[in-house]
């Protein structure tokens, strides 16, 4: 749900600032999926909506910086070192995920359900950190995959609790991008920012995957953060409507209150 041709021109027209070039090659190393073994020009270009001409010069020169690497048999690219080492730094020094870690945990094992810590990256939102029960039947989610921000119970919750001005520029971007699904996608933005004054939590029962629900509440970690959020998901038959809002939503609005105020002391 992102045109980073139309974005980067906008923000070139905007902005004086703004290099073009470099947020082109920074839209090439996103497109990467946790799934992807590899990816040829042809896909990154596809991805990127970007020529294939400039596609070719910026993974040539992103691989001679080391943020990919070519497979010598087949042409195609995967993310090299110096990606995994920004990302790793990133990581490790992200507090609140040692601080989320053991809470989020319990709160899987009592659930029998995936806990996962996620932010924003522009129109998905980003796992940080998962946390599954020792039940056989979890949802398996990897820490930098992503999901959409407007149909998932993370993405919502983040919406919930972002200022009215980001709000305004995410749903706006997403309308732009797909105007035939944007009338169901706002009526379900709606439902769940009432949902999150009604009942301090959002939901999605089957709007991202089918036979998957899920809750989330979003909170402000502090220390120039942005805002993140907390979901509590599972299949559908194991972790029905009626528990997740009964059993799990309380649990999960005490986690996220007892991680504000701890994280508020770092």
């Amino acid at each position: 749900m992102h045109d980073p041709v139309a974005a980067a021109d906008v923000a070139e027209k905007e902005d004086r600032h703004f290099v073009t070039a470099l947020a082109r090659g920074l839209e090439v190393l996103s497109c990467f999926r946790s799934g992807d073994k590899a990816l040829g020009n042809q896909e990154i270009a596809k991805r990127c909506r970007l020529p294939k001409s400039t596609v070719s010069r910026l993974t040539y020169t992103l691989t001679r910086l080391g943020y990919l690497i070519q497979i010598e048999d087949s042409g195609k690219y995967r993310l090299g070192t110096a990606t995994l080492a920004l990302g790793s730094y990133m990581l490790a020094r992200l507090d609140v995920r040692q601080l989320a870690r053991p809470m989020m945990q319990e709160l899987a094992d009592h659930c029998k359900a995936t806990v996962s810590l996620g932010t924003r990256d522009r129109l998905s939102m980003l796992y940080v950190e998962n946390c599954r029960s020792s039940a056989a039947l979890t949802l398996s989610v990897d820490v930098g995959s992503r999901i959409p921000i407007v149909n998932s119970a993370l993405g919502r919750a983040y919406l919930a609790v972002t200022s009215e001005a980001e709000r305004h520029e995410i749903l706006e971007r997403v309308r732009e991008y797909d105007e035939q699904a944007w009338p169901a996608i706002q009526k379900g933005v709606e439902t769940a920012l009432a949902d999150y004054r009604t009942l301090g939590c959002t939901r999605s029962f089957g709007d991202l995957q089918p036979h998957v629900n899920g809750i989330a509440v979003a909170f402000n970690p502090g220390g120039g953060l942005p805002c993140m959020a907390i979901s509590c998901a599972g299949p559908a038959f194991s972790l029905s409507q009626e528990f997740l809002l009964d059993e799990a939503r309380p649990r999960l609005i005490e986690l996220v209150r007892k991680l504000e105020a701890s994280a508020g002391r770092l």
